[in-house]
């Protein structure tokens, strides 16, 4: 079974920037379209950033203007590039496959989840 780990969360403070990894061992993650999500304890996982296998990248309102979703497919990475952080995005980030190759809707392939990533920003 594929895995995917996420890395780069921190303490950041609000209006800081932070880049978050996403790698895949094991599989060709360049098939793949990927999404990043993110959640709060007590709420639901939400869909914030996915790119496509041909690179396009769709957001979720929540994100837009402030997050960049790349990917380096040599490398079998995808990573987040947040700017402006608020208060509010705090939280646990995860990535994962997308269901769907165009990224339409932002929603895991999978219900198997790695650690995440933590991502806290405060002041």
């Amino acid at each position: 079974q594929y895995q995917l780990v996420e890395s780069g969360g921190g303490l950041v403070q609000p209006g800081g920037s932070l880049r978050l990894s996403c790698t895949a061992s094991e599989f060709t993650l360049e098939y793949y379209a990927v999404g990043w999500f993110r959640q709060v304890p007590g709420k639901e996982r939400e869909g914030i950033a996915c790119i496509s296998v041909a690179g396009s990248p769709k957001y979720a309102d929540s994100v837009k203007g402030r997050f960049t979703i790349s990917r380096e497919n040599a490398k079998r990475a995808v990573y987040l590039q947040m700017y402006s952080l608020e208060p509010e995005d705090t939280a646990i980030y995860y990535c994962a496959t997308n269901a769907y190759a165009r990224c339409s809707p932002i929603r895991s392939s999978t219900d198997s989840w790695g650690q995440g990533t933590q991502v806290t920003v405060s002041s």
